[in-house]
């Protein structure tokens, strides 16, 4: 709930605070004066004078993911985000207790955010995304997440040192603001898609490949404002997908706006009725760097 999370949310304009504009929670205001309405599911629009630049992913988009995940089949991807965020707060020895606060970039449905949150029992958190749909979904994935619409390579709507942990999986790094919002001690930990990534499904459905270098092309752009913690981890495992699961996992992905529905239903239904498909990713944890 954003009640949760108020103290960690900034205006995406200036930068003030913000807080509670009614006893209802249908506004939220800054000290500047600006005022921010409350969608009646829950998540709010955080945007500064521009507006959003972009509106992410779509309905059919969002509903993909979520058959997708929910399906489990990337329970160790789950697992090695949540197991490398109590990492990180054990390394910058956070308790429970202090109710962290954790940060995703890019959400969508809020299913690793919510998997992150039952591992740390007493930690908020905060999803963040571009996608009204993915919002609605995010603001009831659960009872300690709170929802915000926003632009993730624009100013982020959150405080200055206000965030115990970043996760971003599959989704845009802005480094600079990063380092902006996280406390001392606070990192990132960012999943990467590897190369190799659903390499039997390339070929068939004419999908192109991951490309290679791409962790080595992150750490270098975050220079400067983040600097690596340890060594990247190649999580790898097997996935055995029917036909409906991989046009789930395929409609969840960039993909799914360069192919035509028909053609990528055509190849879809062409390929066995089930399948073994390899799963790769790099998950790479990134600290502030010291100044």
């Amino acid at each position: 709930m954003l009640a949760d999370i108020i103290d960690v949310l900034a205006d995406p304009i200036d930068g003030s605070p913000l807080r509670c504009g009614d006893p209802e929670w249908a506004t939220l205001k800054s000290e500047s004066g600006h005022s921010y309405d409350v969608a009646r599911q829950g998540y709010v629009t955080l945007a500064g004078g521009a507006g959003l630049r972009y509106s992410g992913d779509d309905a059919k988009m969002i509903a993909a993911r979520e058959e997708f995940l929910s399906g489990g089949h990337y329970a160790p991807f789950v697992e090695a985000v949540t197991g490398n965020v109590q990492d990180v707060l054990d390394d910058a020895c956070v308790a429970e207790e202090a109710n962290p606060a954790i940060l995703e970039i890019g959400a969508g449905t809020g299913y690793y955010l919510a998997h992150t949150l039952d591992g740390v029992s007493g930690a908020r958190g905060v999803g963040i995304d571009v996608s009204v749909p993915a919002a609605k979904h995010l603001a009831k994935c659960h009872p300690r997440v709170g929802a915000v619409v926003a632009d993730a390579w624009a100013r982020l709507p959150i405080r200055d040192n206000s965030i115990d942990a970043i996760t971003v999986i599959f989704a845009p790094r802005n480094a600079e603001e990063f380092a902006r919002v996280l406390k001392p001690g606070g990192q990132v930990v960012v999943l990467t898609a590897a190369t190799g990534h659903l390499g039997e499904l390339r070929q068939p459905l004419g999908i192109i490949d991951v490309e290679r270098g791409k962790v080595e092309r992150m750490i270098a752009q975050a220079e400067g404002h983040l600097v690596p913690v340890g060594e990247p981890e190649l999580v790898e495992f097997p996935m055995t997908l029917d036909q409906a699961a991989i046009a789930a996992q395929i409609g969840m992905s960039p993909s799914a706006r360069h192919i035509h529905p028909d053609v990528l239903a055509e190849r879809i239904a062409a390929l066995p009725h089930q399948m073994e498909i390899t799963a790769r990713a790099y998950v790479t944890r990134l600290g502030k760097k010291e100044r």
